[in-house]
């Protein structure tokens, strides 16, 4: 079958160690299944596998790179997969499974015609999303899902701040805190991205470190370095930071002082649980939400996604369809 592997990692060239060919055919082992995979979309997690940041001790090569995929299952059932993988003697929250890996950190991912899940990872995918929406969902849209929702506990009537508006995860949060009533400001360095997070239903838009109106609930944080301070003065005494990334670099100054004088609350995540994504479906097909798409590629052309992702002037998911 046609897929798109890592046969190795180069942090200054990572499309070097891209190859789109001939991969062997799936294989379901016990409790698993093999869905048919009608789109598939990139994350930033599939870039930083060919840069070699992350990258799991003793993970297999070549192997079969993506984690997001929607498609049809062995019983024809078209379904989202849940990305996330645990160990199988584990009943907790996914999440906080201590041996929990990503779809393609040790197994083969989505960038195939065929992949091989565990059939409890399956969420049915409701009529209303494409397959290609509905492959946008679990990775991005579940973190945003569960840091908006779960963690900020944001309501109708809530105000939230979102770093970094042309993001996969603030796109989703402006998007699903729209549909939930919730205020949602963002900020971006870019006019055009600032325009655009207004369209998809963001109240206002800021540049970086502006003053805002008033201090927010709850700040929504996935650049890191770049931002912290800015979130740490923008959320209000006894307000909520969430974060769920560092794109901009990692250890800011925390500024302490303000942290217990205020009386904040700093909260880390990573993804969601396989029901925070059928309640991410769910809230969607109800509310009438279609992620946005930046382009919808031949999965024979994974090479030009990966290098949009890289020149980084995305709004929007890059879809690669077998």
């Amino acid at each position: 079958m046609l897929a798109a592997e890592i046969t190795r990692a180069d942090a200054t060239d990572p499309l070097s160690g891209l190859r789109v060919g001939a991969h062997p055919e799936p294989v379901a082992e016990d409790g698993w299944t093999i869905v048919e995979v009608r789109a598939a979309s990139l994350n930033h997690h599939d870039l930083w596998s060919l840069r070699g940041a992350g990258n799991p001790k003793n993970a297999p090569l070549p192997r079969v790179l993506g984690c997001d995929a929607a498609g049809v299952d062995a019983d024809g059932r078209e379904v989202i997969i849940h990305a996330l993988i645990n160990d199988p003697d584990w009943t907790g929250d996914e999440i906080l499974d201590p041996r929990v890996s990503i779809l393609s950190d040790f197994h083969d991912g989505t960038f195939a015609e065929r992949v091989a899940v565990p059939r409890r990872n399956l969420v049915l995918k409701p009529a209303e999303l494409s397959f290609e929406e509905a492959a946008c969902l679990p990775t991005a849209w579940v973190t945003a899902y569960r840091m908006l929702f779960v963690l900020a506990g944001a309501t109708r009537g809530s105000t939230v701040l979102v770093q970094g508006a042309g993001g996969g995860v603030a796109t989703a949060v402006t998007m699903l805190g729209k549909a939930a009533g919730v205020r949602v400001w963002v900020t971006s360095r870019t006019q055009d991205k600032r325009v655009r997070a207004v369209e998809l239903g963001a109240d206002q838009a800021f540049e970086p470190g502006a003053r805002l109106p008033e201090r927010v609930d709850a700040v929504l944080e996935t650049v890191g370095a770049a931002t912290w301070a800015h979130s740490m003065k923008a959320v209000r005494p006894g307000g909520t930071i969430v974060v769920a990334g560092q794109t901009s670099g990692s250890n800011p100054p925390l500024d302490i002082e303000r942290l217990f004088m205020a009386k904040l609350r700093i909260v880390g995540t990573t993804m969601g649980t396989r029901d925070e994504l059928e309640q991410l479906v769910r809230f969607c097909a109800e509310h009438g939400i279609h992620p946005p798409i930046h382009s919808v590629l031949p999965l024979a052309a994974a090479v030009d996604g990966f290098k949009a992702m890289i020149e980084g002037d995305l709004f929007g998911k890059v879809l690669l369809r077998p």
